[in-house]
């Protein structure tokens, strides 16, 4: 991990970015803005940034002039990496070091993606988020293994390519390795499933806190679960999702941090990350986090962002999250809300920082989750309802325990768990010559009634 307090340890950068003739300015500073916190997150430290308006070129992606511009600057400012916010194909990454090494720099060229991962081999603490990881760049390498080979050796032999059994040698072990890396979390996929089926049965209601990076979710999840867990103000804080117990009236709620959303993530890097995703994708409510103190034009391109991955696997319900909107006039909320209702969904005011709203927060979130009902359940008092009390225990709410002739009390679940029951516990307890006396009431049940 980068001490982002020593400065001796850290990489000095160029940042390179290009905006098409026919983008807004507005979008554009957002995206420059991004790129910057993209590179402090990395623990970067930034000496110069190049813009250029044009289309894309396709030897340098920015024009020839603006390449040795760049070339000299580096030069000059001594940088160890020139990093472009447009994905660089394999040919432009050699022309633009050949330039630059022209000029007498010896700086590394990546582009955005590769920055990206950067933070996240920095930041990825377990087995599977680190084949996460090296998935996605195996992945992004593959398409230019044979040009890649082709350019290295381009200046030790006479010609263009040639190389055969060397780059076929390459490429195969690319594929291979990716192979085995889908294979491994394959696995870790299945033991997943198998938690998140587990956690179903035993009565949990899944939830999971989504939304573009740096909006906020972190301090919302150390909120709701009374953790403190330090929070920086960087993007990407969270790579590895967290799950904790969340308990709203009767509800038992497990409530998952993810990792945050990009704009312009390349696809295959969400498909490396898929199985991390899947943990929002089949949550039975997911919360949106949006910071609402930005302007509206950046809102909407990040909901937009965050809904085009949301929208494309997952059937959950959402609520929008508007975070920070302690800062926001009541007129302000009113205009952007116009401006944003399609994107919109359940949308609910509060300051993470501030802890305002959260209550009105918690009554939303169980007004979208599925329905529960709360049955009063009678047992025999010996050992055979004794042991019926614990697998009640084990897959809902069981609250107001009362022992007498009877073990009386109230559980709560949601409606597939008490069909399921009704098969397996009810049934074998009678089957045993056992009855089990149950009411069902909607909502809070009225054991002083019995």
């Amino acid at each position: 991990m980068v001490d982002n307090n020593n400065f001796s340890d850290r990489k000095k950068v160029g940042l390179v970015i290009r905006f098409d003739p026919t983008s807004e300015n507005e979008k554009n500073e957002s995206k420059l803005d991004e790129f910057k916190d993209l590179a402090k997150a990395a623990g970067y430290i930034i000496s110069f940034t190049i813009e250029q308006t044009k289309y894309p070129d396709s030897r340098y992606n920015i024009g020839y002039g603006k390449a040795k511009e760049l070339a000299e600057i580096a030069f000059y400012e001594q940088v160890d990496e020139i990093i472009f916010y447009d994905s660089l194909s394999t040919s432009q990454v050699y022309n633009l070091s050949k330039v630059c090494f022209e000029a007498g720099s010896n700086a590394r060229i990546i582009d955005r993606f590769h920055l990206i991962l950067d933070i996240f081999d920095t930041r990825a603490t377990t087995h599977r988020s680190k084949l996460q990881v090296e998935l996605a760049r195996l992945t992004y390498e593959l398409p230019g293994a044979k040009m890649r080979i082709s350019l290295s050796k381009k200046e030790e032999k006479a010609g263009f390519g040639g190389l055969g059994d060397y780059e076929d040698s390459y490429e195969y072990d690319l594929k291979r390795r990716i192979s085995r890396i889908k294979n491994e979390l394959k696995k870790a996929d299945i033991e997943e499933e198998s938690r998140r089926a587990y956690r179903r049965k035993k009565g949990f209601q899944l939830v999971s806190l989504a939304g573009y990076t740096n909006a906020g979710k972190s301090t919302l999840f150390n909120l709701l679960v009374d953790e403190e867990n330090e929070v920086e103000d960087m993007l990407f804080t969270t790579l590895i999702p967290k799950t904790r117990l969340l308990k709203i009236d009767n509800h038992k709620v497990l409530i998952t941090d993810t990792v945050g959303f990009i704009e312009d993530l390349p696809h295959f890097m969400v498909d490396a990350f898929k199985s991390t995703l899947d943990g929002i994708y089949y949550s039975d409510l997911i919360l949106l986090v949006v910071d609402f103190s930005e302007p509206v034009e950046t809102i909407y391109n990040k909901l937009k962002v965050s809904h085009e991955i949301l929208w494309e696997q997952s059937a959950s319900d959402i609520i929008t999250v508007l975070n920070k909107s302690d800062s926001v006039s009541v007129r302000e909320r009113q205009y952007k809300l116009k401006k944003l209702d399609y994107l919109i969904a359940n949308p609910i005011f509060i300051s993470a920082k501030e802890e305002i709203g959260i209550e009105d927060l918690k009554k939303m979130i169980i007004s979208q989750l599925p329905e529960q009902r709360t049955i009063v359940v009678r047992l025999p008092n010996n050992q055979y309802g004794a042991s019926a009390l614990s697998e009640f225990y084990e897959t809902g709410v069981v609250e107001e325990v009362i022992y007498g002739d009877f073990i009386t009390f109230d559980f709560t679940a949601p409606e597939y768990i008490l069909e399921k029951l009704k098969g397996t516990v009810f049934k074998t307890y009678e089957n045993s010559g056992m009855k089990i006396m149950s009411e069902y009431h909607i909502g809070n049940s009225k054991l002083n009634n019995l």
